[in-house]
């Protein structure tokens, strides 16, 4: 296992850029180039955001954590506020397309892999990986 940073994040919008440019550090740190970490950071916001616009108001509670291996970097974004029913998700199409509900669309074209956990009622797991 490589290097892993964790964070505890209070659930409020202030805090996405606090978290966008820790991950950004650390990402820096990985090797990464200055066009993937833009591309990380957008990611993890869409991520955060997520949370702090869907969660439960009185458990709005976040974790991040980054590991660094020797091939890929790995963000985890877990909260235990709300959730959805993940078969509910349908890809934008863009005839539709509209202002909001595009987060999981663009994590997914920015990152290269993206794994989404999501049970009502219990919380949100995503998990994103970049290779190095």
């Amino acid at each position: 296992m490589g290097d892993l940073l964790k964070f505890s994040i209070p659930g409020k919008p202030e805090y996405v850029r606090v978290v966008r440019l820790a991950v950004s550090s650390v990402a820096n740190c990985a090797g990464f180039d200055l066009e993937a970490i833009e591309d990380i950071k957008v990611a993890v916001s869409e991520a955060c955001t997520n949370v702090v616009r869907h969660g439960d108001k009185d458990e709005n509670c976040y974790e991040v954590e980054c590991t660094i291996e020797a091939d890929r970097f790995i963000i985890l974004v877990t909260d235990t506020c709300g959730g959805y029913d993940m078969n509910d998700y349908r890809e934008p199409c863009a005839c539709e397309m509209k202002e909001g509900g595009l987060g999981i669309f663009i994590i997914k074209a920015l990152m290269d892999e993206v794994d989404i956990i999501s049970k009502l009622g219990e919380g949100t797991r995503i998990q994103m990986v970049k290779y190095i």
